[in-house]
């Protein structure tokens, strides 16, 4: 039990058949999964791109920043500049940690995990600014959706 958090990125990778040949996507499918899904239909790849377990911190702010202030456990939307505002905001509170508890702070919750600014919080805040930076080049046509459960 506890507070689990991921980070989706869906591509969109819809075949038409006005695209050229080198615009088309290939999709390939083994295993099982092949005797029911077709490959022809397939217009999105959803990936598991971040996984973060009882940061509370971050979990706040997405809820604040993405879901309304609603900590619903659905998916919320996350614009690249979203990303691009945490990736600054993360590096700013890294710059001034005294800034920490007022800018980016802990949140309680049934099983959310410690609301002290220790080692694992600063650990955590910058593996999260790194992973964002790297998300960020690596693709500029996903979607990012935040995912939550507790």
């Amino acid at each position: 039990m506890g507070l689990d958090m991921f980070l989706l990125r869906k591509t969109y990778v819809k075949n038409w058949e006005l695209m050229s040949p080198e615009e088309k996507h290939t999709i390939t499918i083994t295993g099982p999964a092949a005797s029911w899904i077709q490959e022809s239909r397939i217009s999105e790849v959803v990936e598991e791109v971040a996984y973060w377990r009882k940061f509370n911190a971050l979990h706040n702010w997405f809820v604040n920043r993405c879901q309304n202030g609603v900590d619903d456990c659905r998916d919320a939307y996350v614009g690249r500049e979203v990303l691009e505002e945490l990736v600054q905001l993360l590096t700013d509170v890294l710059n001034d940690p005294d800034s920490a508890r007022e800018r980016f702070p802990p949140q309680s919750g049934f099983f959310f995990g410690s609301t002290e600014i220790d080692d694992w919080y600063w650990s955590d805040v910058r593996e999260t600014r790194d992973l964002i930076e790297k998300l960020l080049k690596e693709t500029p046509r996903s979607d990012y959706y935040y995912h939550s459960s507790w």
